[in-house]
């Protein structure tokens, strides 16, 4: 696995794009028709003519989450759990251009909406059912992970960097003082809507890079978090997820600190790309006000 030692430059539209190309030309898929799908965390292409949805990780260090997603997947529809499948034909996850990358079967469907958040919180009550695999062991949740990483690596004014490692530390100091209500299970890790995919009018999850085993609570705190910070869903849509579910995570006296964590967390993941769009640009600072002095709230754009 020699491209694992290579340095690897950010994940850009351009980046990319060379990524997907000798990924495609490793397991022998065509490229030249490939619709990019999104820019966030991985880049997502589709490939029309194959079927297949590509998979790009940002760098060899998320090697071990690529290969636990493909894990994970194939656990969680033997599981009965809908979800979405690996492309068949070849062992996966591979490397190109010194990224991972998996190849998924494309879901002719739609992402999740506002409709929808009922549905997530029947699917999370589902997987937070599971009890633990017999052929794999589950990672540790760590809900922190990858902000701190995010925010040393970011051009970001250096004001705004000391500001989000000092709440990172704050953060992280008063999440291990938590004691949690629910046991621990199988949890997502990024349990919001747009991880849904709607396909016959039937939810299928995707997106398992976080997977883990751990606090129940960070899968609900974040679609309470994008109640009540982001301002996303309605009060009468929030009740549905969190009837649907079966607890209201809000009840419980550290869902605050949830709530903030979440906060920096969906901050930061929308700085990695503030350079390359004007939009996301504006939308960072909106958050970073949110998280200086509690303005903006209700206020922030989805992306």
């Amino acid at each position: 696995m020699n491209d694992a030692q290579h340095e690897n430059p950010p994940l850009t539209p351009e980046s990319a794009e060379t990524t997907l190309r000798a990924a495609c030309e490793l397991v022998e898929l065509d490229s030249t028709d490939a619709v990019p799908l999104r820019l966030g965390e991985n880049a997502l292409f589709h490939l029309p003519s194959s079927g297949a949805v590509v998979r790009i990780a940002r760098s060899m260090a998320r090697w071990a989450d690529t290969v636990k997603e493909v894990t994970v997947s194939c656990w969680l529809a033997n599981s009965g759990i809908p979800v979405a499948h690996l492309f068949p034909g070849f062992c996966q996850p591979v490397v190109a251009a010194g990224r991972p990358v998996s190849f998924w079967a494309y879901l002719d469907g739609r992402n999740g909406g506002r409709t929808d958040v009922a549905a997530l919180g029947r699917l999370l009550r589902r997987v937070h059912s599971l009890n633990t695999p017999r052929d794999f062991s589950l990672p540790v949740q760590q809900p922190m992970a990858w902000v701190l990483e995010r925010v040393e690596s970011a051009p970001i004014p250096d004001e705004d960097k000391r500001f989000l490692q000092d709440r990172f530390t704050e953060l992280t100091q008063e999440v291990q003082g938590l004691t949690y209500p629910l046991a621990t299970t199988p949890v997502h890790g990024d349990a919001h809507v747009q991880n849904l995919m709607i396909v016959d009018d039937n939810p299928v999850l995707i997106d398992f890079e976080r997977f883990a085993w751990g606090q129940p609570e960070w899968d609900l705190a974040l679609t309470a978090t994008e109640h009540l910070t982001a301002g996303w869903w309605t009060p009468q849509e929030y009740d549905a997820f969190a009837d649907a579910y079966g607890y209201d995570v809000t009840d419980w006296g550290g869902f605050p600190v949830l709530q903030a964590a979440h906060e920096i967390k969906m901050t930061t993941w929308i700085m990695q790309n503030a350079q390359h769009n004007p939009e996301i640009a504006r939308e960072y600072e909106i958050r970073m006000g949110t998280l200086r002095d509690r303005a903006n709230l209700g206020g922030w754009r989805p992306f």
